[in-house]
């Protein structure tokens, strides 16, 4: 299978590049261009995932209807035959992978909501037993269920760097009480359809982030939307509290990295076929679970 590392839509404004999303300008509207890049360690490897911005993209989609009666979001269309004429001539770059969305002012803040104990609120929690400065009960594990969801909100790199955690407080001081508040109950509501979701099709969803935007004074969910590359889907059935979970993301290849002991600053070495082939498989194995359906690449 053919691999899409860059797009290359030559009359269309380019507005950057993120770690696996082109952005194109379309009028007064956004084309994301969900490339089969895969980044690990903040940085973007020398290997693809075959098909994965196709999965990733289909994995939003499915999302976007099944939450929009908590929050409306960006989608215009996904549809390349529904897209403006001056995209047709990349359909091939284009299919199944893309979305036209509104340009939304985005607010700087990732909305992340934890139902479990895991990675950087994991760390925290044994140095503090808190997250981002919520007190935990005592006793708790790496991996262990959280005694009800909370918002950790966190700050948006906007140089590639890994965000960080920040306290509800810096996010008042930052967007504003009121928008505060309501991000972080939009944030709550849509982790708990989705996780109710994933629990009754056998996963479980630890944690999970969101970006909101602003499109006519109305807030709306952008970017993308539970996908493996912005949650822990977690196999329902192991779970077992006290350690590293069977994930649906891309565990593989941060093991690998780490087995060969790359000293995570570029150049980022390339993947083994194995490590892809796996990779790939786990993403496809998340939509269907999810979805209920087989995707064709």
């Amino acid at each position: 299978m053919a691999v899409l590392l860059t797009t290359n839509l030559e009359s269309v404004p380019l507005l950057g590049r993120g770690k696996v999303r082109d952005l194109y300008a379309v009028g007064t509207d956004l084309l994301l261009v969900a490339t089969d890049r895969i980044s690990a360690f903040d940085h973007v490897l020398g290997s693809a995932i075959p098909g994965k911005g196709k999965i990733l993209t289909q994995i939003s989609l499915f999302w976007f209807d099944l939450l929009k009666d908590i929050v409306p979001n960006h989608l215009i269309t996904a549809e390349v035959s529904e897209f403006p004429a001056l995209l047709r001539p990349y359909a091939d770059q284009l299919e199944g992978r893309a979305m036209l969305v509104k340009r939304a002012a985005m607010f700087p803040v990732e909305c992340v909501a934890r139902g479990y104990l895991a990675g950087s609120g994991w760390k925290e929690y044994q140095a503090s037993s808190s997250v981002c400065g919520i007190a935990l009960p005592a006793g708790l594990l790496d991996g262990s269920r959280l005694p009800e969801p909370l918002f950790t909100p966190a700050t948006k790199s906007q140089d590639g760097a890994h965000d960080e955690n920040i306290s509800f407080s810096v996010m008042e001081e930052t967007v504003g009480a009121e928008d505060a508040a309501e991000l972080r109950r939009l944030t709550l509501a849509l982790y708990a359809k989705a996780a109710a979701h994933a629990e009754a099709r056998g996963l479980i969803l630890a944690d999970t982030k969101f970006e909101f935007g602003r499109v006519g004074g109305k807030i709306v969910l952008g970017d993308e939307a539970l996908t493996p590359d912005s949650s822990r889907f977690w196999e329902g059935a192991a779970w077992k509290p006290g350690g590293a979970q069977p994930s649906f993301d891309k565990q593989f290849v941060r093991d690998y990295l780490e087995s060969i002991r790359w000293n995570k600053m570029a150049p980022a070495p390339a993947l083994p076929d194995e490590v892809v082939e796996r990779t790939q498989a786990k993403y496809l194995e998340a939509f269907r679970l999810l979805t209920g359906r087989e995707l064709v690449l």
